[in-house]
């Protein structure tokens, strides 16, 4: 039997060493040292070893392999414009333990645990990003139909998962005497601007945008249609990460104002997707594909590397 070049790659023990030391050297090409984005780094690097756990803790792909981990860290370094963010570099650290957290409630309608340290961190992300509180209610629905978690109690952790952060803010700007926060805070949620305005939107988020896109719908059709090999429990996250990956894009249509943060959400939910497909096609075809997505990743990566150069 042919070993592909995507095969070796996939199920290679040292794959996710190579990607760490590539993207640590995006991250100097990006300004590392004179923009100095040690905070995002870290996080960055926080977000990957978390990525690994949420793979390892839930089998999200069936055979060894870091594909997981590698198309997060292959993403976020491609959106270099997102780098220098704190704000992006923190959604993503709290939208992965999210998942961890929620996924462990699988089957347990007594997890309030679980379900309210999931919610914590979703909490967390609302603190830079209010408008993450419009994917309560499908999370919600998600928790009674894919998690199986659903009950009094849980929904109850659910909601003081979700004000426990405010608890260490709100005390914080009071300290300051900023009491009017909180409520200018939240009415950002009633802020809605034109639906569709890609304006505002620029050439390397655009070219990103769709590549990820492209992305994540490879990895749901081929997961759609391979789901049979899967056990049952895998089956209900990878549909929990395709129907909160499609609610990113939705939102990024309807209110393009928010597309750094929406974008670094959606980077962690298609890596799962992407990873699943690229560790368990072993096609002539799909070995092609592999090396296009690596080579478009690079040039888009180098692209957007430099545009900002351009501009000065």
């Amino acid at each position: 039997m042919i070993t592909y070049t995507q095969t070796k790659i996939a199920q290679s023990r040292w794959s996710l060493s190579f990607t760490a030391v590539y993207a640590v050297l995006v991250y100097f090409a990006a300004g590392l040292v004179t923009r100095e984005l040690w905070i995002q780094l870290l996080l960055m690097g926080v977000s990957a070893l978390l990525m690994v756990e949420l793979n390892n803790a839930n089998s999200l792909i069936r055979i060894y392999s870091r594909m997981v981990s590698c198309s997060f860290l292959v993403m976020t370094t491609m959106a270099t414009f997102l780098i220098p963010s704190i704000d992006a570099a923190v959604i993503q650290t709290s939208i992965i333990g999210f998942y961890i957290y929620f996924f462990k409630a699988y089957q347990d309608q007594t997890a309030s645990g679980w379900i309210f340290a999931a919610f914590f961190a979703l909490g967390i992300i609302s603190i830079p990003f209010v408008q993450v509180l419009f994917f309560v209610p499908v999370l919600w629905i998600l928790m009674a139909t894919n998690v199986l978690a659903f009950s009094g109690k849980t929904f109850f952790a659910s909601v003081l998962g979700l004000i426990g952060p405010y608890w260490f803010v709100a005390a914080y700007y009071i300290s300051i005497g900023n009491m009017g926060w909180i409520p200018y805070h939240f009415m950002e949620l009633t802020h809605i601007e034109p639906a569709f305005n890609f304006t505002i939107i620029d050439t390397p988020r655009l070219i990103t945008a769709v590549f990820i896109l492209l992305l994540a719908l490879l990895g749901s059709i081929h997961f759609l249609f391979y789901s049979y090999l899967d056990k049952i429990r895998t089956r209900m996250m990878y549909e929990i990460l395709i129907t909160l990956d499609v609610c990113c894009f939705a939102f990024i249509l309807l209110q393009p104002q928010h597309f750094d943060k929406l974008m670094a959400m959606s980077i962690v939910t298609t890596a799962p997707l992407i990873g699943h497909y690229l560790a368990l096609s072993h096609t002539k075809f799909s070995n092609i594909f592999f090396l296009l997505i690596l080579f478009i990743a690079l040039v888009i990566t180098a692209f957007n590397l430099w545009m900002p150069s351009l501009i000065f």
